[in-house]
């Protein structure tokens, strides 16, 4: 059985050892629930919280199974198929009048207004790369097993930096697969950010396969397709995106509801 790695997204957790929890309870549920598959996985998490909050969440939003009878698949249609293409040329055109006109101070304002994680994440080294040793100690920690990355909003932005880099410092890791989850990659300035400190916007050279979930609900995860947006990689890995219901109530971007969707239980499944 190969070991996941979870690696949690924005704003304030509970302590680490309740988060931690409740992402295996999660990934476990979806795998009872959607594929018969009773099983204690072999999950760690990395938890970088702290760094951004003095004290974890007093009053955090406990996770709560949802029934017994499998989750709803998202039905791919026609009208995806328009709107991935429509998207794919809208965020390209967006890149393009981003850079004509200068508007990264006003980006930069915008997420500090509406994402102050990622806006500090971005602009103070410090945090930046305690961050990045975090997730990068993981990875390294666990370099002779079979290894899942599961990141969520925010930290697949980590994530993926952390990836990028590890080619050059360990030229024979390799990560299994790389699951992205509610993630803002396809983000504008994200994408602009990546150009600017990698060169290129492209699957990293370390990993094996890249997943990418997200709910067309939810608001993180503007743009759900990041194919058009991220390059192949040496090998010709390309992300491959799959839409999802996030069934978590009142929330389209809570990682538990992506954690126990069915497309991922299903990879989950192919992974272990």
């Amino acid at each position: 059985m190969g070991k996941i790695i979870g690696i949690h997204g924005l704003s304030n957790k509970p302590v680490e050892e309740q988060l931690a929890q409740w992402w295996k309870a999660a990934i476990e549920e979806g795998l009872r629930r959607n594929r018969g598959l009773d099983v204690d996985v072999d999950f760690t998490s990395v938890y970088w919280a702290d760094v951004m909050n003095d004290q974890p969440d007093p009053n955090p939003e406990a996770y709560e199974k949802s029934g017994d009878t499998p989750l709803k698949r998202y039905k791919d249609g026609w009208i995806d198929v328009v709107l991935a293409k429509t998207l794919d040329v809208g965020g390209d055109l967006l890149d393009g009048v981003k850079s004509f006109f200068n508007v990264r101070h006003t980006a930069e304002a915008v997420l500090e207004r509406k994402l102050p994680d990622l806006h500090r994440y971005y602009q103070d080294p410090g945090i930046r790369k305690e961050l990045r040793r975090r997730i990068e100690k993981a990875l390294l920690d666990n370099r002779s097993e079979r290894t899942m990355v599961i990141a969520h909003s925010m930290g697949s932005i980590i994530a993926y930096d952390v990836l990028r880099d590890l080619r050059s410092k360990h030229p024979d890791f390799r990560l299994r697969h790389f699951v992205t989850i509610g993630s803002p990659l396809g983000l504008p300035h994200v994408l602009y950010k990546i150009r600017k400190e990698h060169g290129r916007a492209r699957t990293p050279s370390v990993v094996d396969r890249w997943t990418n979930f997200a709910d067309r609900r939810d608001p993180v995860a503007a743009d759900v397709f990041l194919k058009g947006d991220y390059e192949a990689n040496d090998r010709d890995v390309e992300v491959v995106d799959d839409l999802v219901i996030n069934d978590y109530p009142g929330n389209t971007h809570k990682s538990y509801g992506y954690l126990r969707a069915p497309e991922v239980s299903d990879v989950i499944r192919a992974f272990l």
